[in-house]
């Protein structure tokens, strides 16, 4: 603790998650305009519920930044990000691609393993000396099991979400039929690649380069979004709305 006490104050980058924060909110208020206007089709809400828990994770981290860190603040950022971080962002790319009934089977399993993370996390011991002044770490949680469940649910919101976008993003310019989704597409791919890139090395210590992962990562993410549902609606497309049905990438939301 006196280690803790000795760190120096939190620099420009611990301020970035501010900037996401509000950066999620309106993104998430344009998602849930449009689900409004569509009936609510299933892929727009997993990715409503997406953003909005990568918001709370960001807010968690502002809220560390300008009034320190906690145990249940530490609680509460592993379990936003490293539990909830991706996973409803992949779930809704999954109703996207897939058919209904394998849709559902899919998530039945995945949200299984989610909800037991989910509960190990909020009950799991918190260790006071790994509770920094202003940088969380997933380190103070003391049951280290579940540090193994955490990237099996990762690799399945990676396999969806990023592998869904760059399947759609290369299928768009091998046919040259839409080069905007294809942009759009890609886009949220890498958008979605930096959050990752970003917690792979917070668990080294660099918590910084998550915040800049995540803040550059939601801006490409939205922006590539917007390349899509603005470009014109794709032929041929079975059981969804024709715009929405190629929208693979907006899985991210």
């Amino acid at each position: 603790m006196l280690t803790a006490t000795l760190e120096p104050g939190p620099d420009l980058v611990h301020y970035l998650p501010i900037a996401s924060t509000v950066i999620s909110a309106a993104f998430l208020a344009a998602l849930l305009r449009r689900a409004t206007k569509r009936r609510f089709p299933p892929h727009l809400l997993w990715w409503a519920v997406g953003v909005f828990f990568y918001g709370l994770g960001t807010a968690i981290e502002s809220t560390i930044t300008l009034h320190g860190n906690t145990e249940t603040l530490t609680r509460l950022w592993y379990w936003a990000g490293a539990i909830l971080g991706a996973y409803p962002l992949a779930t809704g790319s999954l109703y996207l691609l897939a058919r209904r009934p394998l849709a559902h089977a899919l998530t039945a399993v995945s949200l299984t393993v989610v909800i037991v993370a989910s509960i190990a996390v909020l009950l799991a011991p918190i260790d006071p000396a790994h509770v920094g002044p202003y940088r969380p770490t997933g380190h103070a949680i003391e049951w280290t099991w579940i540090r193994w469940l955490t990237p099996v649910i990762n690799l399945y919101a990676a396999l969806f979400l990023i592998g869904g976008a760059i399947y759609s993003s290369a299928g768009f310019f091998a046919s040259g039929a839409n080069y905007r989704r294809a942009v759009g597409t890609a886009l949220i791919a890498f958008g979605a690649i930096l959050p990752g890139i970003g917690g792979s090395m917070a668990k080294s210590g660099y918590t910084e380069a998550l915040y800049v992962g995540e803040l550059f990562g939601i801006i490409l993410i939205w922006i590539g979004y917007e390349f899509c549902v603005r470009s014109p609606a794709p032929r041929n497309t079975v059981n969804e709305p024709a715009d929405e049905k190629s929208l693979v990438a907006s899985s991210t939301p």
